[in-house]
């Protein structure tokens, strides 16, 4: 037996493969049912798939697959191979923002609990050289492992540059972060500087001065005074594709 909004998304879901080809995305699917936030989106989901109704492809995004409708709907019918629309990849036109990173993001650990992996707002690419103003896009997400998140609220970064090649951080890699105001001396963090330079180095606190340090001999490290640098997050996890 499934609840209304249950049910809501289960048939939403199928109409939207059935007219596209491909599932709805986690934005698209949070408008139809009127919630406030993905979370929710996310329960859903992982209830459907407990009772049967959904599968979630792995290591893939926006890849749901509708196993089976409630008794009441009759089956459906599979889309004849010309029917079915091949995904369109849109045009990239991202905003730039100012180091306001992960907003309404509460709840997501708790899907995180509920299921083996997660879906994390993905948010542009951040200087692991020289600082740069991040970039969001607010339709990118990516799949994590629900055993790499801690409590509290996390995104990721696409990483840009080599300046942290010895900490294990290469260019492309996708970091997790944890979001926060506060990090332990030597602990790396995303750091937003002078209100609108973001970037991801390892924190260290010198008397009164806050040190953003390279692990790449070819970069020097930047010393702020306290007022011009905010931790945005601290590093608990990285992603790689080969």
């Amino acid at each position: 037996m499934l609840t209304r909004k249950q049910h809501e998304l289960l048939i939403f879901i199928d109409k939207h493969l059935r007219a596209t080809g491909f599932s709805p995305s986690f934005e698209e699917m949070k408008d139809a049912l009127k919630l406030k936030s993905k979370s929710g989106i996310h329960r859903l989901i992982t209830a459907l798939e407990e009772r049967g109704f959904l599968k979630r492809r792995a290591h893939r995004a926006r890849a749901l697959e509708v196993i089976r409708l409630p008794e009441n709907i009759a089956p459906r019918r599979a889309p004849e191979p010309a029917q079915v629309a091949a995904p369109s990849t849109p045009a990239f036109s991202p905003n730039v923002i100012h180091g306001r990173f992960a907003p309404n993001l509460t709840g997501v650990q708790r899907a995180a609990n509920e299921a083996a992996a997660v879906q994390l707002p993905l948010y542009g690419r951040i200087a692991a050289g020289l600082p740069i103003e991040a970039l969001r896009d607010s339709g990118t997400s990516v799949e994590v492992p629900a055993a790499l998140l801690t409590s509290g609220e996390h995104y990721a970064l696409e990483v840009a540059g080599d300046s942290m090649v010895e900490a294990g951080i290469l260019d492309g890699d996708t970091v997790i972060i944890r979001r926060g105001d506060l990090a332990d001396n030597g602990s790396i963090v995303v750091a937003l500087v002078d209100e609108n330079e973001v970037t991801l180095k390892r924190l260290r606190r010198k008397g009164n001065s806050i040190a953003l340090e390279p692990a790449n001999p070819r970069y020097e490290t930047r010393i702020f005074g306290p007022d011009r640098v905010k931790v945005q997050g601290r590093l608990i996890g990285l992603l790689r594709r080969y």
